[in-house]
């Protein structure tokens, strides 16, 4: 792919709206697949006015349903702990600003800013297309995880109950799993995943970001609250879960200071595991980020770019295996030493949750026609 960023390059920054309450941006940003440019145009009836009064308004979430092919995503990349990924929704209501998978809304030629937080995509058969996974000839059970690029306990979830039917269907398979979440409605299916724990099949991380409340307004809108997130913790590890932390993406002079403190926290609380990754920018993240930072935090905004192009090699990304998750440099050795020291000060073991594969047994298909047998 090119190195260019075109998107950045197309964008008048004037025309970005200002900031909607409760949305991580309110820049429909084009996408890097996109071949169209719209101008604006004043026909005389106070149009461009109106389209600036439209702008203002908080646009509700949409959420369209879809039934796919296929639930279970492979993972190629030696950075990651698990070899399959289930995410039951693309696009996520929390509207994290950082978000990595912001430029997936892309291949759905929708805008990876506003778009992906008020465009949200229902897989509605994930529990029927894990289930067949599951049942087919030759099936090996792998390291799996829940939700690792959109949060699977979105708000949507609440009625929805896609995760959910995708964690019966684990149960049943007795296949193990793992989760990352920023939600309290995990609590919601510890009747489902406490046994499992128990039984060495699931193990949960929540991602605390930031302490401060005013921070995580901006940055995560409509995630859980700091304080929320610890108690959900707390609850997590109340059931028997091993529970782990994320203080992820660490961004330099922003949430980076309150690192130690976090963990502390998150220790207190009943977390055993911890892992970090610093803030990554790719493709059309890093325009909104970079607006973003420019809106809230302009006095900051110079200085945390400079120090990120530090960690990437005078760039703003770098998507290349083995530094993409932490940095290179100075900086980025600091922030390791400094993470690796507080996980020893509060008994934070920094692997992964080992659990156990060999307990997998297909599921039914269909439970009607087995009954006759």
């Amino acid at each position: 792919m090119s190195k260019s960023r075109p998107v950045v390059e197309l964008i008048d920054a004037r025309a970005i709206p200002e900031a909607l309450r409760g949305r991580g941006t309110a820049w429909a940003l084009p996408h890097r697949f996109n071949t169209r440019q719209n101008e604006d145009f004043d026909d005389g009836w106070g149009t461009l006015q109106q389209a600036v009064t439209e702008e203002r308004l908080a646009p509700r979430t949409l959420v369209l349903e879809e039934s796919v092919r296929s639930i279970l995503a492979q993972n190629d990349s030696p950075d990651i702990g698990f070899d399959l990924s289930i995410n039951p929704y693309r696009g996520c209501e929390h509207g994290c600003i950082y978000c990595y998978a912001r430029p997936t809304h892309s291949y759905l030629n929708l805008s990876p800013g506003i778009d992906f937080e008020t465009r949200i995509v229902a897989k509605v058969n994930a529990a029927e297309r894990l289930r067949e996974a599951f049942s087919r000839r030759g099936y090996i059970p792998k390291m799996l995880n829940l939700g690792s690029a959109t949060d699977a306990y979105q708000p949507a979830e609440r009625s929805l109950r896609i995760t959910r039917s995708v964690i019966e269907v684990l149960s049943e398979a007795r296949h193990a799993f793992s989760l990352v979440t920023k939600s309290s409605l995990v609590e919601r299916d510890l009747d489902l995943i406490a046994p499992m724990a128990h039984d060495g099949l699931a193990a949960a991380y929540v991602s605390v970001t930031t302490l401060d409340n005013h921070l995580a307004s901006r940055l995560e809108p409509r995630a859980a609250a700091p304080a929320r997130r610890l108690r959900t913790i707390e609850t997590l590890a109340k059931a028997g879960v091993p529970v782990g932390v994320s203080v992820s993406p660490v961004i330099p002079f922003l949430n980076e200071p309150e690192l130690e403190r976090i963990l502390e926290a998150a220790a207190g609380c009943g977390a055993t595991r911890a892992f970090s990754i610093v803030l990554r920018l790719p493709w059309e993240v890093n325009p909104l980020f970079q607006q973003w930072l420019d809106a809230h935090y302009p006095e900051r905004a110079e200085r945390i770019m400079a120090r990120v192009r530090e960690m990437r090699g005078g760039r703003d990304n770098d998507a290349q295996f083995g530094t993409r998750m932490t940095g290179q440099g100075v900086w980025a050795q600091l922030l390791h030493q400094r993470f690796h020291k507080a996980c020893a000060r509060f008994s934070l073991n920094r692997e992964r949750c080992e659990l156990d594969l060999t307990k997998f047994r297909p599921p039914v298909v269909d439970a009607a026609q087995a009954s006759l047998f």
